[in-house]
C-alpha cells in the first residue's frame, strides 16, 4: 500500500496537498449543522419563541450547508480532474512500454497489454483522484460530529464510537479474502483477453469459456463476503440508532438532557453511516488497487524506473 500512496505522491504530490487542505476545510464544517439544528428544535420548544431570532438559526445553517456544499463541489472537481490526469499518465507510460517490447522483441502479450490500457489504468488512475483527499474528508467528519455528540452528552458519544469500532474489525477480517478474489480475477481476465488475440480462436474457444468461468465463479464468492459484511455492518448501524434514542429519551425523561440534543445525536448518527460506509469501501479500494498496481507493475519488467520520468 506504501508503494501505491508513494507513486501516487511523487505524480501529484501538489494537487494533493491542494486537496487535502480543501478536504479539511469540508470536515471542519461537518458538525456546524448539528449545532443549528439543536438550537433550532431547543427554541422551539421554549415558551416564548422568537420568530426572528427563529429565521436567524434557519438561514445561519442554511449558508453552512451551501458553503460545505460548495467546497464539495470544488474538491470533486479538482479530484475528478486529477484522476483523469493520472490515467492519462499510466495509459502513455503503458504505450512507451509496449513501443519499446515491439521494438526489442521482448515477450508480452497484446491481450493483457491491451486489458491493461483499457481497463486497469481507468481503475487506478480514478483511484489516484481522491486517495489522500476522501479519506481525510471522511475521518475529518466521523472525528467532527462524535467530537460534537460527545461534548453534547457524553454517553451517546460513546453509542456513536462504539458503532464505528466493530465494523472497522468486520472489513479488515473479510477484505483480506476479497483481495484474493481481486487478484485471481485480473489475472484470469488477462489470459482470457491473451487467447482472444490469437489467430485461430476456435481452437482455443473451450479454454475461453472455462476462463469466463472462472470469473464467475470468483465474482460469485466476492458478493458473498461483501453482500455478508454489508448485512453485519447495517446491524451495527441500527443498533446505534435504537440505542441513541433509547437512551437520549432516558436522559430527556431524567431532565439530564434536552431534546434538541437527542435530535442533533440522531441526524449525527445517519451523518456517521455516510462517512463510515465510505471509509469502508475506499479500505476495499485501496486494497484492490494495490493489487491492481503490482501487478501493473509486472508489465513494466525490470526497468520500470525508465517509465518513472517525465511524460513522452
Amino acid at each position: 500500500m506504501l508503494q501505491l500512496y508513494a507513486a501516487i505522491w511523487r505524480v501529484s504530490s501538489g494537487r494533493q496537498i491542494f486537496l487535502i487542505l480543501l478536504s479539511l476545510a469540508v470536515a471542519a464544517l461537518a458538525a456546524a449543522p448539528l449545532e443549528f439544528q439543536r438550537d433550532i428544535v431547543n427554541h422551539l420548544t421554549e415558551k416564548n419563541v422568537d420568530e426572528g431570532r427563529l429565521i436567524l438559526l434557519c438561514a445561519g445553517m442554511m449558508g453552512v450547508i451551501v458553503l460545505s456544499l460548495a467546497l464539495k463541489w470544488v474538491l470533486g472537481f479538482r479530484a475528478g480532474t486529477l484522476g483523469e490526469d493520472v490515467i492519462r499518465l499510466i495509459r502513455q507510460r503503458l504505450l512507451a512500454r509496449a513501443i519499446d517490447v515491439d521494438e526489442t522483441g521482448e515477450d508480452l502479450r497484446k491481450g493483457t497489454m491491451t486489458t491493461a490500457i483499457s481497463a486497469e489504468a481507468e481503475e487506478l488512475g480514478k483511484f489516484a483522484g481522491g486517495a489522500f483527499s476522501d479519506p481525510v474528508v471522511q475521518i475529518g467528519t466521523l472525528i467532527s460530529v462524535i467530537g460534537y455528540i460527545s461534548s453534547t452528552q457524553p454517553g451517546l458519544g460513546i453509542i456513536a464510537l462504539s458503532m464505528i469500532v466493530p465494523q472497522i474489525i468486520i472489513v479488515l477480517a473479510s477484505q483480506r479474502k476479497v483481495n484474493v478474489y481481486v487478484a485471481e480475477r485480473v489475472r484470469i481476465l488477462r489470459s482470457a483477453t491473451d487467447h482472444l488475440t490469437v489467430d485461430k480462436i476456435e481452437e482455443v474457444t473451450q479454454d475461453v469459456h472455462d476462463q469466463f468461468d472462472a470469473i464467475y465463479e470468483t465474482r460469485r464468492s466476492m458478493f458473498l463476503w461483501k453482500l455478508s459484511t454489508k448485512f453485519l455492518l447495517s446491524v451495527i448501524n441500527g443498533a446505534g440508532t435504537v440505542g441513541v434514542l433509547m437512551l437520549g429519551g432516558w436522559l430527556v425523561l431524567k431532565g439530564d438532557t434536552d431534546i434538541g440534543t437527542v435530535v442533533a445525536a440522531t441526524s449525527g448518527l445517519s451523518r456517521l453511516q455516510g462517512p463510515t460506509s465510505f471509509l469502508i469501501s475506499f479500505y476495499r479500494q485501496v486494497s484492490a488497487n494495490r493489487i491492481k498496481y503490482e501487478l501493473l507493475q509486472e508489465l513494466f519488467g525490470p526497468d520500470r524506473e525508465k517509465y518513472r520520468q517525465a511524460r513522452p
